[in-house]
């Protein structure tokens, strides 16, 4: 049995499904894992959701900004933007069975040693404050008030964790640290306009900035995290604990995969295979 770790999607589907034989992924065997962003900017979002409503025992998945995007405009929440690609999704006869199934997955997973979050872990927080604080959003999209939820999640601010915040603010930036951050403080305070390898000058004035994993006092250092959300890093830090998933495939780069039992990366290239949803 082998553990696979797959990264953003987006609704690329056709790479996926070259990934998945070149790793020779068998579901009834193995296991694999996602970092989010299953859905959005590809062409076949729809056949992305399906296939893992149809493997979910045999899949873990963390929500990313753009999964959480769906859920909003699924609800009525926020309107689709001109960038969306998300029609296949809200027009399909089953979309309310997988849309609740997503309404259900988490923001943060831990098992055997490993973390898998969509963006990061600001560097104040440990890995149980990062389960805990998940949890919260986690509650909120599974409850009651989850449109309202889904309304006021939109925003930068506040920009960093305070142990006092409460209400949307908090959750607002939970959601923030765990589906959108890449450039922090070391003391957490976000820069959420840099997206580049590099940050932007005077992004957070007076304020110095690295990504995430990058603090040397973070308090998961020494804790092997996966995510994704990154896709400019190429697949690269400067830790080899910290495991950059998102290798660009819905910009024409890779979609890669990474096992957890051996430490292989295996990537297919996005930009020889055609989907058929878009051609």
């Amino acid at each position: 049995m082998a553990t696979y770790i797959v990264g953003d999607i987006q609704g690329c589907f056709d790479p996926f499904m070259a990934l998945l034989a070149k790793i020779k992924f068998n579901p009834d065997r193995d296991r694999l894992w996602s970092v989010g962003d299953l859905v959005n900017r590809g062409p076949e979002n729809i056949e992305t959701l399906r296939w893992f409503y149809a493997h979910r025992d045999n899949v873990k998945m963390v929500l990313g900004n753009h999964d959480l995007h769906l859920l909003a405009v699924a609800c009525g929440a926020r309107k689709p933007t001109r960038k969306d690609n998300l029609d296949d999704v809200l027009v399909a006869p089953d979309r309310d069975q997988l849309i609740e199934w997503l309404h259900f997955q988490p923001l943060a997973h831990h098992e055997n040693g490993v973390t898998l979050v969509h963006a990061g872990i600001p560097p104040m927080w440990t890995v149980k404050d990062t389960l805990d604080r998940a949890w919260e959003v986690e509650n909120a999209l599974q409850g009651a008030r989850c449109q309202e939820f889904l309304r006021e999640m939109y925003g930068n601010d506040p920009y960093v964790w305070e142990d006092s915040l409460s209400g949307m603010d908090r959750l607002r930036v939970i959601t923030n640290y765990l589906t959108r951050m890449r450039y922090c403080t070391r003391k957490g305070k976000l820069d959420l306009v840099s997206k580049g390898p590099k940050p932007i000058p005077d992004a957070l004035i007076g304020k110095k900035v690295a990504p995430w994993f990058s603090h040397k006092k973070r308090l998961t250092r020494g804790e092997t995290i996966a995510f994704g959300h990154w896709a400019s890093l190429e697949g690269m830090t400067d830790d080899p604990q910290v495991i950059a998933l998102d290798t660009g495939c819905v910009w024409g780069g890779s979609l890669s995969a990474y096992e957890l039992e051996t430490g292989q990366r295996v990537a297919c290239d996005c930009k020889g295979i055609t989907n058929s949803a878009a051609s």
